[in-house]
């Protein structure tokens, strides 16, 4: 059987051998890509990996070991993926090229964010043997993308906004567009491949045909490995995995922390990924986003410029040593289908306070794993964490369950053989 990967990124170990920068973003790819070399001979699988490149790369197609346990073919296609939201004919060209060339048996797309899924969902033209899994869902993204944010915030604009046409509203805009490809991929694939109950109920609303898979996620190596200890993290610092866009909810904790140090006045957030309140100079300043300039705002309005640290980009090393480092991982988002960041969390044990939206509840059960509360509370938000820090000896409970539940959905075995399970059915 041939099996041809479409997938986001160009993953680490195909950039390693070309001597190209990578994304550390879908490290959960890499570890089942692992695996399935390990298993390639035994299951008779050819694997073919389809991933964007820069123009300065082009495209390429060539046949490529990676390390130790097998190769594949892999193809590059040229996909500018800063501006998701204008389709390329081109990319439609260069998919009918790759599946003239590897002639697969199957395709399985990963994800269904960026032009290049409808692109080759189009050019393969066989729905019977096209798989897309759903990682988010820009679609639904696009209705709540303000989460909330004041009109004026909403409709703000700062220089670095006009320069790059990408204010709020744009913004939304291009996930509005984004989203219409989206739909198009779905309603032309014949399965879907899924892990909770919200991207169930969106994609059978858009493909009733489609039939709908469940395969769970398999995450980063690190992850599971170590775990987390009450008397080695610091006591009530509160880590965030990313917070640079309205719908990650970065304003919703911040006005939740007054309440926060009303109890715990030596309560602190550490915040991973791009630092949007960066103003160390006038070019800092220049660069700002409407959003950026709101969080700093609403950092001077609660007084919090002592609590507030911003990490930058951590890889997988980095984010599991600051996960065991945090008292709590809280994951504030307006709109969420099954975060790995939450996933990665409860397999190291960290407790977890999250909002109840999209499928999150399909991996965190709330008052055994750890905690839920309303899309959008503030008030339910500060409850929650303080609960975590009032009740070390629930806390121990919640970090205990957390790591059996993840070790389940994430099992490495069950989710491979889940997913040539699949490739089987579609096939035969």
């Amino acid at each position: 059987m041939k099996v041809l990967w479409v997938c986001n990124i160009m993953l680490p170990a195909v950039a390693a051998q070309l001597d190209l920068p990578y994304s550390n973003r879908e490290g959960w790819l890499s570890a089942m890509l692992d695996r399935f070399l390990q298993e390639q001979r035994r299951n008779h699988i050819t694997l073919g990996l389809a991933f964007p490149v820069s123009e300065e790369t082009g495209n390429f197609d060539r046949d490529m070991t990676l390390g130790e346990e097998g190769g594949c073919r892999c193809y590059g296609f040229v996909e500018n993926l800063n501006t998701p939201e204008f389709y390329d004919l081109a990319i439609e060209e260069r998919m009918k090229e790759i599946i003239a060339d590897f002639e697969p048996d199957m395709v399985h797309i990963f994800g269904t964010e960026f032009p290049h899924t409808l692109a080759c969902v189009r050019a393969y033209r066989n729905m019977p043997r096209t798989l897309i899994s759903i990682q988010g869902l820009v679609s639904e993204c696009a209705k709540i993308y303000m989460a909330d944010l004041p009109a004026a915030v909403q409709h703000n604009v700062t220089l670095r906004d006009f320069l790059k046409k990408d204010s709020l509203k744009q913004q939304q805009k291009k996930f509005e567009k984004r989203g219409v490809y989206e739909k198009e991929a779905i309603r032309l694939a014949g399965h879907i491949a899924g892990r909770t109950d919200f991207d169930r109920e969106v994609t059978a609303k858009i493909n009733p045909d489609a039939r709908y898979h469940v395969l769970n996620e398999t995450l980063r190596n690190c992850f599971y490995h170590d775990r987390w200890k009450r008397n080695e993290c610091i006591a009530h610092s509160i880590f965030l995995s990313q917070g640079d866009y309205p719908l990650k909810g970065f304003h919703y904790l911040l006005q939740a922390m007054p309440a926060v140090l009303d109890k715990y006045p030596d309560a602190q957030i550490f915040v991973a990924g791009n630092n949007i309140i960066k103003k160390n100079s006038w070019k800092d300043r220049l660069k700002r986003s409407a959003y950026g300039k709101y969080i700093n705002r609403l950092i001077r309005e609660k007084k919090l410029k002592s609590k507030v640290t911003m990490l930058g980009s951590l890889d997988a090393e980095g984010m599991k040593e600051q996960f065991l480092k945090c008292h709590l991982f809280v994951c504030p988002s307006a709109l969420e289908n099954s975060p790995n960041s939450v996933g990665e969390a409860m397999l190291l044990g960290v407790p977890c306070v999250a909002a109840d939206v999209g499928g999150v509840h399909n991996i965190l059960m709330d008052g055994g794993d750890g905690l839920l509360y309303p899309k959008g509370s503030i008030e339910g938000l500060s409850e929650k964490i303080l609960e975590i820090f009032n009740k070390e000896l629930i806390t121990e409970r919640y970090s205990q369950n957390a790591r059996k539940h993840a070790r389940e959905t994430h099992d490495a075995n069950q989710n491979y053989y889940r997913m040539i399970h699949i490739y089987r059915e579609m096939t035969e």
